[in-house]
């Protein structure tokens, strides 16, 4: 398990790469996204409950908008399911996901077995900026 200092440490640079400023609560934040190297699907609700179970106090409110901040500056990815329910994604490479329907959670899908061979013409006027996979799964 790593040491907390670690964590902080590369949640701090992970904050730097994008020219965020380090504020103890995004730090702090930061540290449980990517603080041991590992890519994470969270919810907001998700991230604050981890932050609670920390020394570090921070509101829901804090939380949703500090993961809009990280969106912002490119460092997540925001993938949204059922048109209300959003999961943060630390990875912000192109790739697919599972959505898992009797849990509500969400993993990555391999992208070398995903094959896209057409989309559709943008209308006039606009530009395709991004295309978001889901891949809604069911146990049997």
């Amino acid at each position: 398990m790593l040491d907390s200092s670690v964590k902080q440490k590369r949640g701090a640079e992970w904050l730097g790469t994008a020219g965020l400023r380090p504020t103890r609560q995004r730090v702090a934040l930061a540290a449980l996204l990517v603080g041991d190297g590992e890519d994470r699907h969270v919810t907001a609700e998700s991230l604050y409950d981890a932050a609670c179970g920390t020394d570090e106090r921070v509101s829901l409110a804090t939380v949703y908008n500090t993961l809009r901040a990280f969106c912002d500056a490119g460092l997540m990815r925001e993938i949204t399911v059922d048109g209300s329910k959003s999961y943060f994604d630390t990875n912000t490479s192109n790739h697919p996901h599972f959505y898992w329907e009797d849990t509500a959670s969400l993993s990555d899908a391999p992208a070398d077995e995903l094959e896209i061979q057409r989309l559709p013409e943008a209308p006039e006027g606009t530009e395709i900026a991004k295309v978001d996979v889901v891949i809604r799964l069911r146990r049997r």
